[in-house]
C-alpha cells in the first residue's frame, strides 16, 4: 500500500504544480523522466539475436559424417581406420573450440592431456600439436589434418571421384567456419558501456518512481491532490516489463556459462561423438533389405489418421480460381484464324521483300465484331479474303523469282571481297556460266533466256544501294561481251573472282 510521506514529499508539491511530475497513480505520471523504451528494446534485441546466432554456430557433424560414411569406401581395416580418423578429427576440432569458449567444457578438459586420456586425440597427435609451438588458439589444426587425410584417401583410391572429395571438403569448411564464428563471438562482446547505460537507466528510473510517485500530504490541502489509496497498477507493470527485459538480456548475453539456461555443451560433445562413430563404422554400407512398401499398387496413397487427428484432414488446395463456375456457352472457344490472316496479310517473306503495299490495310475486326455479321457478309468476306490471298501468292512468287535471279553481290546487305579493283583499269569478268552452275538462277524451259533479259529491267523495292561508277562500268562490260582488248588482258591478268568462282574453287 502506498506510503504517505509528510514534509519531505511536500517538496515535490511545487514541482507538481508546474510540471505534473508527482501526480499519483496516473498512467502519464513522470512520463518525461521514463527511459527510452527504444533503447532498452534495441539492447534486448541485440542480445537475443547474438544468442541465437551463437547457437546456430555450434558445429553439428551430421552432414559430414554421412558423407564420410558414403564416400570413403572399403570395409577392410584400412577403410575403417580412415573413416573413424576423419570423423574423430572433426569432433576434436569441435571440442577444442568449445573448450575455449565454454566454462563447463573447460572444467571437463582443463588440459590437452585430458583430451588424450578421453580418447579425442592420440599421443602422436598431441606431440604434433605441441611441436607447432604457436602462441595462438590451435582449434584449426584438426581441420587441416582432415583435409590432408581426405586427399590421401582420394590418392589411395578410397574416394572414387573428385566431385565427392570436393563435396566433403566443402562440408568440412562449413564446420570450420562455424568454429571461427564461436571464437569471434567469445572474443568480441557487446560493449560494456552500453550494458551499463541500460542498467543504470532502469534502476535510477524506478528509484525515482519510488519517491516521486508517493502521495502528497493531505494536510496541505493542495487542490486536486486529495488522499488517493488506489494501487499504482501502471507503475507495477512498468517495473515488471523493464526489469524483466534487463534480466533476460543478462541471462542470454553469455550462453556458454554454467547456468540452467545456457547451452548443454558437454551433452553436445557426447552426442556428436557417439552418433558420428556409429555412422562411419557400423553403419557403413549396412543397409536394410529393400521391400515393397504398403502403397506399392496405389496411385494415390492415403496415410491413415487417428481419432485425435482426423479433424485435421483437409482436401488438397488447388488455387483460388478453381471455385469459379462458368456457363457452358462461355467456355466455347472462338475462331481466331481470320484475325491472324488479317493481321499478317503479307507473311514473313512479304515483309522481307517489301511486297506489302501501303494501300492494303484491311478493316480491323475481332471475334466480337464478327458475331454481329450476317451470313451474307461472312460469305463476301471469305471470298474477298481468298482473292486477296491469290494476289499475295502471285506477288510472292514474282518477288522470289526476281530476288533469286539477282546476283549475290548486287543484293542488299551483301558484303564480300573488295568490289573495287586495286588499279584504275576496269576489272573484267569471264562470260556468264551456264544456269546449271548457278544455283540461284531460275531455270526453265524456253523462257529462261527471256527471263534473264527481263531481270535487268524489273525494278523492285529492295532498297538496293546506288551503284558506284566502277560497278556501272563492270555491268557495261558484262552486257557488251568480251572484246579483243579484254581477251588480251585476260591472258595476262586473272580476273577478280566472283562468289560463284570462289565457291567452285573451294569445292
Amino acid at each position: 500500500m502506498p506510503v504517505s510521506v509528510p514534509s519531505p514529499a511536500c517538496s515535490c508539491a511545487g514541482v507538481a504544480a508546474s510540471t505534473s511530475c508527482c501526480v499519483g497513480n496516473s498512467s502519464s505520471s513522470c512520463s518525461s523522466t521514463t527511459p527510452s523504451v527504444e533503447s532498452i528494446g534495441f539492447y534486448v534485441t541485440l542480445v537475443v539475436t547474438r544468442w541465437w546466432n551463437q547457437y546456430e554456430s555450434l558445429p553439428w557433424p551430421d552432414r559430414l559424417m554421412s558423407q564420410v560414411s558414403g564416400f570413403v569406401e572399403g570395409k577392410d581395416e584400412q577403410g575403417r581406420l580412415l573413416r573413424r580418423t576423419l570423423i574423430r578429427y572433426a569432433i576434436l576440432g569441435q571440442v577444442l573450440i568449445l573448450r575455449s569458449v565454454s566454462t563447463a567444457v573447460f572444467k571437463r578438459f582443463p588440459t590437452l592431456l585430458h583430451l588424450v586420456r578421453a580418447g579425442f586425440m592420440t599421443n602422436e597427435e598431441y606431440k604434433h600439436l605441441q611441436k607447432l609451438g604457436l602462441p595462438h588458439n590451435s582449434f584449426w589444426v584438426p581441420w587441416v589434418w582432415f583435409a590432408n587425410l581426405s586427399m590421401k584417401a582420394y590418392v589411395g583410391g578410397r574416394i572414387r571421384d573428385t566431385v565427392l572429395l570436393q563435396s566433403m571438403i566443402n562440408e568440412m569448411c562449413t564446420l570450420r567456419t562455424q568454429c571461427g564464428h564461436l571464437y569471434a563471438y567469445d572474443w568480441i562482446s557487446i560493449p560494456l558501456v552500453y550494458t551499463q547505460v541500460v542498467t543504470v537507466a532502469v534502476y535510477s528510473f524506478f528509484l525515482a518512481c519510488l519517491v516521486g510517485r508517493q502521495f502528497l500530504n493531505p494536510a496541505k490541502n493542495y487542490p486536486g491532490h486529495e488522499m488517493d489509496l488506489v494501487v499504482p497498477v501502471f507503475t507495477i507493470l512498468q517495473f515488471l516489463f523493464y526489469m524483466g527485459w534487463l534480466k533476460v538480456a543478462e541471462q542470454l548475453i553469455n550462453p556458454f556459462g554454467e547456468d540452467d539456461d545456457d547451452f548443454e555443451t558437454n551433452w553436445i560433445i557426447d552426442r556428436n561423438l557417439q552418433v558420428s562413430l556409429l555412422s562411419v563404422d557400423e553403419m557403413h554400407q549396412d543397409l536394410p533389405p529393400m521391400e515393397r512398401d504398403m502403397y506399392w499398387n496405389e496411385a494415390e496413397p492415403q496415410p491413415p489418421y487417428t481419432a485425435a487427428s482426423v479433424q485435421y484432414r483437409r482436401p488438397s488446395f488447388l488455387g483460388s480460381t478453381f471455385n469459379i463456375s462458368l456457363d457452358k456457352e462461355d467456355m466455347e472457344f472462338q475462331s481466331n484464324e481470320d484475325d491472324e490472316d488479317e493481321e499478317n496479310p503479307g507473311g514473313i517473306i512479304g515483309r522481307f521483300l517489301g511486297l506489302q503495299s501501303t494501300d492494303h490495310h484491311p478493316p480491323r475486326t475481332d471475334s466480337k465484331t464478327k458475331l454481329l455479321w450476317s451470313k451474307k457478309d461472312l460469305e463476301g468476306h471469305k471470298a474477298k479474303h481468298n482473292s486477296r490471298d491469290q494476289e499475295d501468292n502471285a506477288w510472292k512468287l514474282k518477288g522470289l523469282d526476281t530476288f533469286r535471279a539477282t546476283p549475290l553481290f548486287e543484293r542488299p546487305g551483301y558484303h564480300s571481297a573488295p568490289q573495287t579493283p586495286l588499279s584504275h583499269t576496269p576489272m573484267v569478268f569471264p562470260p556468264e556460266q551456264s544456269a546449271a552452275s548457278k544455283p540461284y538462277l531460275v531455270t526453265g524451259d524456253g523462257h529462261s533466256r527471256e527471263h534473264q533479259t527481263k531481270r535487268k529491267t524489273v525494278e523492285f523495292n529492295l532498297n538496293i544501294p546506288k551503284k558506284s561508277p566502277t560497278e556501272r562500268t563492270r555491268k557495261q562490260h558484262l552486257d557488251q561481251g568480251p572484246s579483243n582488248t579484254h581477251t588480251t588482258r585476260k591472258e595476262h591478268a586473272e580476273p577478280h573472282p566472283t562468289l560463284e568462282n570462289r565457291d567452285e574453287a573451294g569445292t
